[in-house]
């Protein structure tokens, strides 16, 4: 490049240098270069000092670099004389320790970058090729161009900063998706291990529990002597608690069948209206030993609907069952059995315990319990509302829910009507 004439050349090659490339150390070799042929100097060079407390040097050809210590002395001195925009070394006095300093380096001029009131960073310039000293012209030459490179080295340190901290957020990601699905293995091994322990218990368990009935039933029936009240009583107790044991076991084996996609729902013509009833009389002596009543009016127009009448059946029990646990005593529970348009509605409604309106969302999902439901019944397990969800979904139809804390809850789910019907259907 030839000598730059006329302070327009001069402005407007620094100018496009300073605004060659958004890369720090590209952008400073590129106006090194230009300053190096505008003012006849062989040696240019930037010390810069990054955000990271690093510094980058770069400049013409085989340019010396200053040392951090050394830079670090240039930095006071340049703090301590800050009205001195461009220093020439060779007006320095020959003992100034900075002088030597800069002359080691082979050094005739040095500028200091401010921004503000903080050094970041120094334009230090070799000898004039011609052997000439540096003029005022060249003086003003720098000083008008100092804020303009300033502004670039600032920018390019944003962009720098930017581009560090995106590598460091990628490194981090990285770091913390291996170790998330290093976590995620495990815990699938964890959960696979727990369902082969829950179904491989819940088959064995359900054996001995049926036997257990079983006895019960005909102890309770005078199979083995005469039965006094208040045995009656004991046994009715003990062959409640006995069925809840067998629906639990029920429940977590169906949890397991989902997990192992083993949940298959098996339909056939089901009498929707006659299944609630039988439901609600098994659970009239739980009721009336806590003082509650069902209410509840068999409904004659329900047609026959393809179901699976064993998951259709658990449904109903867990929702009536909920309503016995959670309703105050003395109270009544309304159950309902509709036609709406074009569904089947079941409702059971009590004036109990609700649910908090911030822990609604989680109501349905695997495990979860309301803090209100944990310590009314502590031996609960929350599966059974999250099965439910799953039957009436696999059935195509709708979870009916609505609480509010401490006045009841509405439980219950809609079916569709001609998606469903049995084909033997008179109704």
């Amino acid at each position: 490049m030839p000598l730059l004439k006329g302070n327009d050349a001069f402005y407007g090659a620094l100018n496009g240098a300073l605004r060659s490339s958004s890369d720090l150390r590209g952008m400073l070799t590129r106006t090194s270069e230009v300053l190096g042929h505008g003012l006849g100097v062989r040696q240019v060079f930037f010390f810069v000092k990054t955000k990271n407390g690093r510094h980058i040097t770069a400049g013409t050809n085989k340019h010396p670099t200053l040392a951090p210590a050394d830079a670090e002395e240039l930095t006071l001195y340049a703090t301590h004389h800050a009205s001195t925009k461009v220093l020439h070394v060779a007006r320095l006095s020959a003992d100034d320790p900075v002088r030597r300093m800069l002359v080691s380096y082979h050094i005739e001029v040095v500028m200091p970058l401010f921004h503000r009131t903080d050094v970041i960073g120094f334009l230090c310039m070799g000898k004039k090729n011609s052997g000439a000293r540096y003029t005022r012209r060249d003086d003003r030459l720098l000083t008008a161009s100092v804020d303009g490179m300033v502004i670039a080295i600032e920018n390019a340190l944003a962009v720098q900063e930017v581009k560090d901290l995106n590598e460091s957020l990628e490194q981090r990601i990285s770091a913390a998706t291996k170790e998330l699905r290093r976590s995620n293995a495990e815990l699938q091994k964890l959960d696979e291990a727990k369902d082969e322990f829950i179904s491989m218990a819940s088959h064995q368990l359900r054996t001995p529990l049926t036997s257990i009935k079983g006895y019960i039933s005909m102890i309770m029936e005078g199979d083995v002597g005469k039965v006094s009240k208040d045995q009656a009583h004991l046994l009715e107790e003990a062959f409640i608690s006995s069925e809840r044991m067998v629906r639990l076991i029920g429940d977590f084996l169906n949890v397991s069948r989902l997990q192992t996609g083993k949940f298959v729902i098996d339909k056939h013509p089901v009498d929707l209206a006659k299944l609630v009833e039988s439901e609600l009389e098994a659970l009239e002596s739980n009721a009336s030993s806590r003082d509650l009543t069902f209410v509840y009016k068999k409904p004659t127009n329900i047609p026959l609907l393809d179901l699976d009448e064993n998951k259709i059946q658990q449904v109903i029990m867990n929702f009536a069952d909920n309503a016995i646990y959670y309703s105050k005593e003395s109270s009544k529970i309304t159950v309902s059995l509709k036609v709406s348009g074009d569904w089947v509605e079941f409702k059971v409604k009590d004036t109990g315990i609700g649910v908090p309106k911030e822990q609604q969302e989680r109501l349905f999902n695997k495990f979860f319990r309301a803090t209100n439901a944990r310590q009314q019944r502590p031996d609960g397990t929350g599966v059974g509302l999250f099965l439910a969800k799953k039957v009436v979904d696999a059935h195509e139809g709708e979870i009916i829910f609505s609480s509010t804390e401490n006045k009841g809850s509405t439980f219950g789910f809609r079916l569709p009507i001609e998606k469903l019907r049995a084909s033997s259907d008179t109704n």
